[in-house]
């Protein structure tokens, strides 16, 4: 389900858009659980409790929140609206991605260049495909209602070790260029609205020790460990190439 048409293999496409409720009548009907992923502006166009509403006939809602929610960086009003619906539910926690590592594929594939700020500052970035096998287990699976699953890595991994590995994964050199505060926040306002960057950058620069600590959840859920991020980057590349 999309506000936009998209074709992903195995899967088939439903068109709503989650700022519209009433689009998603025809799309939940038969429907017995509900992965629910907000669209950036959601937060100034949404009605989360009208899109629950909207989703009471379903069984379960898996919410993907924020690790920034249970650590007071971001805000928890739309956990609040899916904890007061009614819904039996599941809340997911990641911390930093992985494939936030996309954003250098450009600067990697012209100049074998990493630049970040804050270089030497690690955490524990999460596979999202860690994050999408969590999410499935507690929409299929019995267990999981009334959990929040703090999602990592299984290790802190700076900017700066994140270029190495990703040359690694090239066999070239990948140098890494460190960017002020004000150099990175200039960039990410292109793409993000201000109090977002800010927090953002408030995470990246200066991480309270539970943002650092690797999270038990992911093994506990899946069964096995979280990848670690050079098998991410091993799945991805061709991105950087």
């Amino acid at each position: 389900m999309a506000r936009k048409p998209v074709e992903l293999p195995g899967a088939r496409f439903r068109q709503a858009d989650l700022t519209e409720p009433d689009t998603l009548v025809p799309v939940l009907d038969g429907a017995d659980a509900l992965f629910l992923l907000t669209p950036p502006d959601f937060l100034a166009h949404g009605d989360l409790p009208a899109v629950l509403a909207v989703a009471s006939r379903v069984e379960r809602v898996v919410f993907l929140s924020s690790q920034g929610v249970a650590t007071g960086r971001h805000p928890s009003h739309l956990e609040a609206a899916v904890k007061s619906s009614g819904l039996a539910w599941t809340i997911l926690r990641p911390g930093n991605f992985a494939s936030n590592a996309l954003q250098w594929a450009a600067t990697v594939r012209a100049e074998r260049v990493v630049a970040a700020p804050f270089g030497d500052v690690a955490l524990p970035a999460v596979d999202p495909r860690d994050i999408a096998e969590v999410a499935a287990v507690a929409l299929c699976q019995d267990g999981h209602v009334g959990n929040h699953y703090t999602l990592t890595g299984p290790e802190p991994i700076s900017p700066r070790q994140q270029a190495a590995t990703i040359g690694d994964a090239l066999g070239e050199p990948v140098r890494f260029v460190e960017l002020s505060r004000t150099q990175a926040r200039e960039r990410m306002l292109t793409v993000m609205p201000e109090p977002v960057a800010d927090v953002t950058l408030d995470i990246l620069g200066a991480p309270t020790a539970v943002e650092q600590q690797v999270s038990p959840d992911v093994e506990r859920v899946l069964g096995r460990p979280p990848r670690p991020f050079a098998e991410w980057m091993a799945g991805n590349t061709a991105a950087f190439r």
